[in-house]
């Protein structure tokens, strides 16, 4: 049965009412949630398409499981749509040989993702992430969770630190937050206004399931404020989703551990700077000045840690890179948790 839509859904974007429901609250892949795939603009072929592409198309839109020949692909007459549909059936293929869509998003980052689309691999976040956060009561901590498959521009502003959806930033920057009108208006001379965007407060947080789909709320991160705690909660349900561990997460203003073990970056920027600290390279103010959020991890169940890692905290670390840009890779727990191997599959 799918998941139908109610007045409290979120993130509907992401596609999850077209999946079915696995074990453990996990999502299974349908037809339909093929089908949206599908409807990408990568895939869906142009005015100038040839009747083999076109074909190929409207065959996979009817039965989006179907096997599709090589020589099938190869008929195609346009190079980039032999391959935007390749690595799709590939993606697709990968996805089916896993019981469920978390299980697959696991071993696609276990196994490699070298040849899958990012976009199609951003879609498939999306949907485990919405999955690992159904139920999830807190606005501050559903916004927090959109790092996890949205990238966020960072501004420092009047005492807060706030993270805004770059696609909305950029979007609104180019037309002054007014869409055509004012796109118009700057033409002709008006001055443009300044990108503008809500924060997240308690004010106006019974607003965000009603605005999820639109990612136009700014989250403030600084120490001690919901964003902060946010983050802690978003990944902690996460983490639970996925791995089946319950954690419990607290963030932390600095490192001060003399036997710190272990430790997992969020991202390419905070695991660079992490690791040198940790190695005991001299990091400059300002590349350290780029960590945005720490965290401090603990396992519920000790016994499924590493001995070495075992009664340790495990340090988390979100970073912004040098143009203001934070892009979390929450595929970077899949091999960063110190767990023990589970016998059975994920």
């Amino acid at each position: 049965m799918t998941h139908g839509l109610s007045p409290g859904d979120f993130w509907v974007a992401s596609g999850h009412h077209l999946c079915d429901a696995a074990e453990h609250g996990r999502l299974a892949a349908t037809a339909d949630l093929w089908r949206a795939f599908l409807a990408r603009p990568e895939l869906i072929p142009p005015e100038e398409a040839c009747d083999a592409e076109r074909a190929l198309h409207a065959a996979l839109m009817d039965d989006p499981a179907q096997a599709v020949a090589p020589a099938r692909l190869a008929a195609l007459a346009d190079a980039d749509a032999r391959e935007n549909f390749g690595r799709f059936l590939g993606f697709r293929d990968r996805v089916a040989t896993e019981p469920s869509l978390e299980a697959a998003w696991i071993a696609l980052y276990r196994d490699g993702v070298s040849g899958m689309p990012p976009i199609l691999l951003q879609m498939l976040t999306h949907l485990v992430a919405r999955a690992a956060l159904e139920g999830e009561g807190d606005p501050f901590a559903l916004r927090a969770a959109e790092l996890l498959f949205r990238t966020q521009r960072v501004a420092i502003h009047q005492g807060a630190m706030l993270l805004a959806d770059e696609e909305v930033v950029e979007m609104r920057g180019r037309d002054g937050g007014f869409g055509a009108l004012g796109q118009l208006l700057v033409e002709a001379g008006a001055p443009p206004r300044e990108v503008e965007l809500d924060v997240l407060g308690d004010a106006n947080a019974h607003l965000y399931h009603g605005r999820s789909d639109a990612h136009d709320f700014a989250l403030d991160i600084v120490e001690g404020r919901d964003g902060q705690r946010g983050i802690a909660r978003a990944l902690e349900r996460f983490i639970r989703h996925l791995f089946g561990e319950a954690v419990t997460i607290r963030p932390v203003p600095v490192i001060e551990d003399a036997n710190w073990t272990w430790h997992v970056g969020l991202d390419a920027e905070a695991s660079a700077i992490a690791n040198d600290l940790w190695q005991g390279r001299k990091v400059r103010q300002e590349r350290l000045a780029r960590i945005l959020w720490l965290g401090v991890l603990d396992f519920a169940d000790a016994s499924r840690v590493l001995p070495r890692v075992a009664g340790r905290p495990v340090y988390l670390a979100l970073a912004m890179d040098a143009a203001n840009r934070l892009r979390m890779k929450p595929q970077n727990l899949v091999a960063g948790l110190p767990l023990k191997a589970r016998e059975e599959a994920a």
